[in-house]
């Protein structure tokens, strides 16, 4: 079973995410917050990793940074999640190396395919 990461701060994004997603045969772990989707993306060695851009305290793109710079982590393709569907939020997500930028409320198709275009990817 393919194992994704999902870093979100909202609990009723996270669970429902978690649900749709594991019913489409995910195996789904969640971060609540940039500094353990940073550890658990270690630890766990997801697959993929779903990265809210909103956060808090460390927001998903210095996340992202952070797992990029570590070898062991840096293949993980990465695919921001952000309420804003602004150019700026795209290219910054482009910037600190996300493979893939998606806008929330998540349209579950939309996002499973650019899940799949990523695990294709990083397979190839």
């Amino acid at each position: 079973m393919t194992k994704i990461l999902l870093v979100e701060d909202n609990e009723m994004n996270r669970d429902m995410l978690t649900r749709r997603l594991t019913r489409h045969g995910f195996d789904v772990c969640c971060a609540p917050d940039g500094p353990s989707g940073v550890r658990m993306a270690e630890d766990e060695r997801p697959a993929l990793i779903l990265m809210d851009v909103a956060l808090g305290e460390m927001d998903g793109w210095e996340a992202t940074t952070l797992i990029k710079e570590r070898a062991s982590t840096a293949a993980i393709p990465i695919i921001a999640l952000t309420a804003h569907a602004l150019a700026s939020d795209r290219q910054k997500s482009v910037e600190v190396g996300c493979a893939d930028f998606d806008t929330k409320p998540v349209d579950l198709p939309r996002l499973l395919s650019k899940i799949n275009a990523c695990l294709e990817g990083a397979a190839a």
